[in-house]
């Protein structure tokens, strides 16, 4: 198993968990809420910036893995309200370029540091 800690472009995590673990020929990526990198705190304050955002880290924690979109197999997508589904639906579909992983929406009570959207996926590695 190898703990990933320190991919760059990446937010820092916001408690005791690594970024991500490599294990048996996958890749696990924790949750990504809309933290921007650069400013190390959520800047969007609407759902489809915050989607953007966390989509954004998702891609460079794949990057910094010289992995892509494309190789996602799963993804977990969490979101305050299930009202804004066909808000982020679409920065979804635009970011994954026409690749459709399996994919979980769930809506939940509460994001950390308040985030409107955090999504975790598993990729295969090649």
């Amino acid at each position: 198993m190898e703990l990933i800690n320190n991919a760059s472009n990446v937010p820092a995590a916001v408690g005791p968990y690594s970024q991500a673990v490599k294990q048996g020929g996958l890749l696990f990526c924790s949750g990504q809420i809309p933290i921007d990198p650069a400013a190390g705190k959520i800047v969007a304050t609407d759902v489809e910036g915050q989607a953007t955002q966390v989509l954004a880290n998702i891609r460079a924690m794949l990057t910094s893995q010289g992995l892509k979109m494309s190789d996602v197999i799963k993804a977990t997508v969490f979101l305050q309200s299930m009202a804004d589904f066909p808000k982020i639906n679409p920065l979804y579909e635009a970011a994954f370029e026409g690749h459709k992983p399996a994919r979980s929406t769930v809506a939940v009570a509460g994001l950390p540091l308040g985030a409107l959207i955090e999504i975790e996926v598993i990729v295969a590695l090649p």
